[in-house]
């Protein structure tokens, strides 16, 4: 859990509707980091009741954006430039835990770290992408 760390759940569902499109809650951001919760539903999922790969990357890269925000230039913002997602074990029920460090804060680039957890503790995903700082 990030230090000191700010609610920001209703502004981040206002600028990224996206956000709530995938019921992202309790998003807490800090310069440290950022967590945020998310539920199973069934509509999240595949055939076999997991859920499905891209609701995963969507929550990481979602995540990950709101990682780099806080380092970036006043007036800048992030695309995805690259994402790698290592998928460990499935989620079935409960809620997940999406946790992300940056790992490298550049000029230009944002190298973040983010990791899905199960309600059990368990490593779900580990994400590793590459934000390009978006400058007017």
């Amino acid at each position: 859990m990030p230090t000191n760390p700010i609610d920001k759940t209703a502004s981040v569902h206002q600028s990224m509707p996206f956000a709530a499109a995938i019921r992202l809650r309790n998003v807490l951001v800090s310069s440290e980091g950022v967590t945020a919760l998310a539920d199973w539903a069934p509509e999240h999922c595949t055939a076999n009741g997991a859920l499905h790969g891209g609701y995963l990357m969507s929550l990481a890269d979602t995540i990950g954006a709101l990682c780099a925000g806080p380092h970036l230039p006043e007036g800048a913002g992030t695309t995805t430039t690259e994402s790698k997602t290592n998928f460990l074990r499935p989620v079935t029920a409960g809620a997940v835990t999406i946790t992300a460090t940056p790992v490298n804060i550049g000029r230009t680039l944002v190298v973040v770290q983010t990791d899905i957890t199960r309600e059990d503790g368990k490593l779900v995903t580990r994400t590793t992408q590459t934000q390009l700082v978006l400058t007017r």
